[in-house]
């Protein structure tokens, strides 16, 4: 086996490993392989991905120090590559590598939060701006010039035309677009914007949230059959601290980056009530940042709030609920990343919150969560994840389908659920009730 591989494989395996000599191994395999070069992009990615979770799993402070080392000069390790190469890192899956970019149309909330930190490593990319045409109705409303070649009909290079009206402006193109059309103009004309993340903060490499202590990894990760639902939901409460307003206007932009980087935008990211910011310390090194919509951005019959947690200072995902009365439908996805950590305590711990915060007694699943007409669901066996966890199917149909499957799995210790089976599962949602009661506490 190459050196590369044999390292790769080496710290892949030091993610099951805790103690002080796996601690020990692991910040000394991490020394030898930041001396080493990795020269395909497949390697790259695949360092890169150990390296994350490795730093927000860590075993020990080397690990964590070592980690960040290697992370933050990411980009320097992706300098050799060919153009060709450096796109293999712009897929939805592991695209945010400091050293690379994205491109994509963000909507006017993303574009306008990301230009307020990052305009000088936005642009619009002309290239691949399919309806560039579109600017011309826009255009002629805000440079009178650009009227009457819009008014006859005539060709008119409305890339020149933008750049030279905007160019006193010195934050850009972007900037004195976004100052000067409607935000529902804006969605519309889908401007593809290129991000160079380069060395930036932004980045999967170096996104990090401050947080007093890490914690440390001494003993294996907690698995499903270590969780009960019941019990954390009937623990004592989970300290939940408003932000100060400086923090929590902070807050926010971190969140919106994390999620930029990775193609993802949600509600509740897009129009987040700085005014009522809320960490919860889950616990572990996790903590959760929440909050819900400003007044007029409230959905008409339902109320809804959305967040971030990250585990010692590393994004890892983010979760989007919407409840009436009692009961909430929670919309969770860890990045893939982290899919190998203590992902049914983390899941456990946030429904804890919002158990507290808003008295919600019943926690559904939308089908789509399960894997209706969506394949990563499937991939992930998310069906089996919260099933395991004790939620349960609102159809009879499905209901006799996990039985027949329970059945398979204990005749056979090797069976898996086909992904065609996987898909009938998912067509209902799925349900949790807690037995206990709550009074409301909080916001």
């Amino acid at each position: 086996m190459p050196l590369a591989a044999r390292g790769l494989a080496q710290l892949d395996a030091c993610k099951g490993m805790f103690g002080e000599d796996a601690a020990r191994r692991t910040a000394a395999l991490l020394k030898r392989i930041r001396r080493a070069r990795f020269g395909t992009a497949a390697e790259l990615i695949h360092l890169h991905e150990t390296l994350l979770f490795l730093r927000a799993y860590p075993q020990s402070a080397e690990v964590v120090r070592l980690c960040d080392a290697i992370l933050f000069e990411y980009g320097r390790r992706l300098r050799p590559l060919a153009p060709e190469d450096l796109a293999e890192f712009e897929y939805s899956e592991i695209s945010g590598i400091a050293g690379t970019g994205l491109t994509t149309n963000f909507s006017y909330a993303f574009t306008k939060s990301l230009a307020e930190r990052h305009s000088h490593n936005l642009r619009i990319a002309w290239e691949r701006f399919e309806h560039v045409d579109r600017l011309a109705l826009v255009l002629a409303d805000l440079i009178p010039e650009a009227r009457e070649a819009w008014a006859v009909g005539r060709h008119a290079d409305w890339r020149k035309r933008l750049e030279a009206a905007s160019q006193g402006n010195r934050e850009g193109v972007i900037p004195w677009l976004l100052e000067r059309v409607r935000p529902e103009v804006y969605d519309l004309l889908e401007i593809p914007l290129r991000w160079e993340l380069r060395n930036s903060d932004a980045s999967r490499s170096r996104a990090r949230l401050p947080r007093p202590s890490i914690f440390y990894h001494k003993s294996p990760l907690l698995a499903r059959r270590d969780i009960s639902f019941a019990a954390e939901l009937a623990a004592p409460p989970i300290r939940v601290t408003k932000l100060a307003k400086t923090r929590a206007h902070k807050i926010p932009g971190v969140i919106i980056d994390a999620s930029a980087v990775r193609y993802r935008e949600l509600y509740g990211f897009e129009y987040p009530d700085e005014a009522h910011v809320y960490h919860a310390d889950l616990g572990r090194g996790t903590d959760l940042y929440f909050f819900g919509v400003p007044r007029r951005r409230r959905l008409p019959s339902r109320e809804y709030c959305a967040g971030m947690y990250c585990k010692n200072g590393v994004p890892i995902g983010y979760v989007e609920v919407m409840w009436t009365g009692g009961a909430m439908e929670v919309g969770f996805n860890l990045y893939y990343t982290f899919r190998q950590g203590e992902t049914a305590w983390l899941y456990a711990r946030l429904l804890k919150v919002f158990h507290q915060q808003f008295g919600v007694e019943t926690f559904t699943i939308d089908p789509y969560q399960l894997g209706h007409e969506n394949e990563e669901a499937i991939e992930s066996g998310a069906f089996w994840f919260y099933a395991k966890l004790g939620f349960r199917s609102q159809s009879k149909r499905v209901r006799d389908g996990v039985e027949r499957e329970e059945q398979r799995m204990a005749t056979d210790p090797n069976y898996r659920t086909p992904a065609r089976t996987l898909r009938k599962l998912a067509e209902a949602p799925l349900i949790y009730r807690h037995a206990g009661s709550s009074k409301r506490n909080g916001k």
